[in-house]
């Protein structure tokens, strides 16, 4: 990167007016942004000259930025708005091609912003060095005026202006009350001493500098309209107060502070064709992260159990992982919302996707209400169905005879005459005779093989629309 002069100048001042501009050095390209609040043309002499002073808080000046190849310009929404206001005013698009290689190789020195006014020293390809300067429109004190009040109209702005934050359609709101944030066709007005008529390169060089400067703080465009950080916030809060003091009582409600806070959401709606785009979804790792180690020296408190606690830690690192997959989904969006579980479900899921010691699922059994072989076995029909499944094999339930007139028909004709199991039906559950073979109807349609082990009736492998391919599969039949 070249060491450019900065040149310290004051509004209207041009060389051929006998102004004296000083030349001092920039210290290096650390990338820090000097805030000039209280700035008033250090290194300049204007004492006798008749120049104009900036008042305090109301020019800033940016140190050089370094070489920006590999990268783009304006990646934010200001900086892009900033740039097509530059290529919609500019007659030439070479010269601002050419000004955009100047930028991106670092040929853009401190740039100096101030009401109405841009300035920096940009240096050719030939290494000779140009003063160039680009000028705004200021608004008018009334402009400023229905620019602020539209602020404190609107909850939404006035939360992100006092958190040193500009929302995208501010721009649309100030439209709307007859005032112009950015710039316009024409609006651009650049002044070089390499004499070029038009947007040349080193206008436009500093109109790249300029985006990129927008992208770390759009207050930049405020200053260069007229009014500074400092004094924006400053009125904004002294209408805010003002205000206040008209209503009473003096002291916002709760409900008032709340809705203070939020943003309305007709205008979170009508912002949306203006906003930026969101950015791309992120690539899903590999595996779950690993759970936080509690293996410490301190010793836990009463009645926390750190074994237990790992469990959750693990289990909630997986359960992540999943929406996380869920949500890239291509049809995610498509997908049905599901319900949440009850205690006792997720109580069975934990165990499920967890698999836990023995002692912690004993501790889950006795606070879910189940007996240690009933959480087994409402583990295992989680794993052939999910809270469907948990269902099935909770509940008992009477399905209407149309139903049970459909499932008879569809059993006999897959079986022929005289072959097909006798079946025993009590309510929703149908049991072979003289076997331990049950079949489930669920709530959903679709039928749920059983066996009985150990006494107690299990579930034994996914369901089936079908009442003979379930029986099917609880038989053993291939």
């Amino acid at each position: 990167m070249r060491n450019l002069p900065i040149w310290c100048s004051y509004e209207g001042a041009r060389d051929e007016r006998h102004v004296r501009d000083r030349q001092i050095r920039e210290p290096g390209y650390e990338g820090e942004e000097y805030d000039a609040d209280g700035y008033e043309g250090e290194g300049c002499d204007p004492a006798g000259d008749g120049a104009e002073v900036a008042a305090p808080g109301q020019e800033r000046t940016f140190a050089a930025l370094p070489p920006a190849r590999g990268r783009g310009f304006a990646e934010s929404w200001w900086g892009r708005a900033w740039l097509k206001a530059l290529e919609d005013t500019a007659l030439d698009g070479e010269q601002v091609k050419k000004g955009r290689r100047l930028a991106l190789e670092g040929g853009v020195g401190a740039v100096s912003v101030r009401p109405g006014r841009i300035t920096a020293v940009v240096q050719d390809r030939d290494s000779t060095t140009y003063r160039s300067d680009v000028l705004l429109q200021q608004l008018s004190e009334e402009e400023w005026d229905r620019f602020l009040d539209m602020a404190v109209d609107r909850a939404g702005h006035i939360a992100a202006l006092l958190d040193r934050e500009m929302p995208p359609h501010l721009v649309e709101d100030a439209a709307a009350a007859g005032v112009d944030l950015l710039p316009g066709i024409g609006d651009l007005d650049p002044e070089c001493t390499c004499e070029a008529w038009d947007h040349c390169p080193h206008s436009a060089a500093l109109c790249y500098q300029v985006a990129r400067l927008l992208d770390q703080d759009p207050f930049v465009l405020l200053l260069m309209r007229g009014r500074g950080e400092r004094r924006v916030l400053d009125d904004l809060q002294a209408r805010i107060t003002a205000r206040a003091a008209e209503r009473q009582p003096a002291e916002p409600s709760r409900a008032e502070d709340r809705r203070a806070r939020g943003v309305r959401a007709d205008e979170a709606f009508a912002a949306q064709d203006i906003l930026p785009p969101l950015p791309a979804p992120p690539p899903l790792p590999a595996e779950p992260g690993p759970p936080p180690s509690l293996d410490t020296e301190t010793e836990p408190e009463p009645g926390l159990d750190p074994a237990a606690l790992e469990v959750l830690a693990t289990d909630s690192a997986v359960r992540a992982y999943r929406m996380l997959a869920e949500a890239l989904s291509p049809d995610h969006g498509q997908q049905p919302v599901q319900a949440g579980l009850t205690p006792e479900q997720d109580v069975v899921r934990l165990v499920a996707d967890a698999r836990p010691e023995p002692w912690i699922i004993t501790r889950l059994a006795t606070g879910s209400g189940r007996q240690r072989a009933e959480l087994d076995a409402a583990v295992r029909a989680w794993g052939y169905g999910g809270t469907a499944a948990l269902t099935v094999l909770d509940e008992e339930w009477a399905p209407d005879p149309e139903s049970h007139a459909r499932a008879l028909a569809r059993l006999a004709a897959a079986w022929e005459d005289g072959e097909r199991p006798q079946l025993r039906a009590v309510r929703n559950r149908w049991t072979v005779a003289g076997d331990d073979v049950q079949l489930r109807y669920g709530r959903d349609g679709r039928w749920w093989p059983y066996r009985k082990e150990h006494g107690r009736w299990i579930p034994a492998g996914p369901s089936d629309d079908d009442p003979a391919a379930a029986l099917s599969e609880a038989l053993g039949i291939g």
